[in-house]
């Protein structure tokens, strides 16, 4: 998952789940995990430069608050709920990474509500009449049903924003250690953090971290795009099917 900037929540809040955890344990479990594998992943594309920081400042600032408020308020929902929540929102997000990617821009725009990101060589149009509340929505979800947020936040660059694939899943990995702890601080607040279940399970996620983040450097973006987008819908017929056969 770290290799296609996703970081993995959506299948470890689906592993944990289909194993008897409760979803509030699970949510909570998932962004632990995710603070590790997160971190270590963004290692690996710090070193490679294959990320943008005002990219990771902005969606990521964004993204962390309000995976801190969903968190907090996830205690107001039932587990059907948030797995169907989880569902749905999965489904959504790997659908739109097979829609054709945005032309980057090569001039600037100067218009109000465009910002002009000029990184390197590199130049990012960010609409922000767009961006500002599908990142704000994003981050509300993921902190409250246990996902980092990036299933959405990768498309959004790369389909939305014209980032190129491979610059979106190393910015992506970075501003997810954030966003899970907000939305780790915001569900634990309300209890449902059990450290015998976290602590090896984020070990372990390290390791896959530091893993994915050297396999996706060497993988061709164009098949990132794909394994991403594949990956992300069949965590969201899992998780519907196994909710359906339980309600």
């Amino acid at each position: 998952m770290i290799m296609s900037g996703r970081g993995g929540g959506n299948f470890y809040v689906i592993a944990l789940a289909l194993s008897g955890v409760s979803m509030h344990t699970a949510s909570t479990t998932s962004q632990f995990i995710l603070i590790g594998s997160a971190l270590s992943g963004a290692l690996i594309f710090g070193k490679a430069k294959t990320l943008s920081w005002p990219l990771v400042i902005f969606f990521g600032g964004i993204n962390s608050l309000m995976a801190f408020i969903g968190g907090f308020e996830a205690h107001l929902f039932s587990g059907i709920t948030l797995k169907i929540f989880l569902a749905i929102i999965l489904g959504i997000a790997g659908i739109i990474m097979f829609f054709p990617e945005k032309k980057a821009h090569k001039n600037p725009v100067d218009r109000i509500g465009y910002w002009n990101v000029k990184d390197g060589k590199n130049l990012y149009v960010i609409n922000l009449w767009i961006a500002i509340p599908l990142t704000m929505i994003t981050g509300f979800f993921a902190g409250m049903v246990g996902i980092s947020g990036g299933s959405f936040l990768v498309p959004l660059m790369v389909v939305g924003c014209g980032v190129p694939m491979r610059t979106a899943v190393g910015t992506s990995t970075a501003m997810l250690a954030a966003t899970a702890f907000t939305g780790f601080l915001g569900n634990t607040l309300h209890g449902g953090f059990d450290p015998s279940l976290a602590i090896p399970c984020g070990i372990v996620a390290v390791i896959g971290g530091l893993i994915g983040s050297k396999m996706a450097l060497k993988t061709k973006p164009k098949n990132l795009k794909s394994i991403s987008g594949l990956i992300t819908i069949v965590a969201a017929i899992i998780m519907m099917i196994n909710t359906l056969a339980k309600g």
